[in-house]
This record gives C-alpha cells, structure tokens and sequence, in this order.
C-alpha cells in the first residue's frame, strides 16, 4: 500500500460512517450527499489532527514495513471524524435555523 491509498481508504471509511450514522440516526441526516460532504471534511480533519502523533500514512508503511495497529487507529479515526462533524454540523445547522 502506498500512503496516497492508505489517504483514500481512509477518506472512504469516513464517507460510510457518516451515511450508516446519518441513515440510522435520522435527526442527524442531511441526506445522502451532504452526509457525504460532512463525512469527507470530518475524516480528513480528524485524520490531519491525529497524524501529527505518528497515524498518518506515511507512518503506517513505516519505510516500507507496515504497521496494521496504526492502520485501525486511522480507520477508526476516520469513522469517528465524519461522524463527529456530522453531529456537530447539525447541532450548529439546527441552532442557527431555530424559530
């Protein structure tokens, strides 16, 4: 695997986390593409923030040697990340929008 991979996998892996959530939990659903949108910037932005403590990708093929612990914790990462935003996106969409 090379880093550009282990990037869109990850990315992949937030898109389906914040669908499934968003699908199972209808009052956090902005649909299927705004789902979409909030589970890629919320992947990526929890996935740059825990990169800086050694679970970006480059980290993971480790010089060509590769570390399956820290390919979950950015798998997981990512899941947590667009399904965070998600929560948040529309806790923020139903404030600014009250009556």
């Amino acid at each position: 695997m090379t880093g550009a991979l282990i990037s869109l996998i990850s990315i992949f892996i937030g898109i389906i986390a914040a669908n499934i959530y968003g699908y199972l939990k209808q009052k956090y659903s902005f649909g299927f593409t705004g789902n979409t949108l909030v589970g890629v910037f919320g992947s990526i932005l929890l996935i740059k923030t825990f990169g800086r403590l050694g679970f970006d990708p480059w980290s993971i093929m480790n010089n060509g040697d590769f570390d399956a612990v820290r390919l979950v914790v950015n798998l997981f990462m990512s899941a947590l990340g667009g399904i965070t935003l998600l929560i948040l996106a529309k806790k923020l969409y139903l404030h600014i929008n009250k009556p």
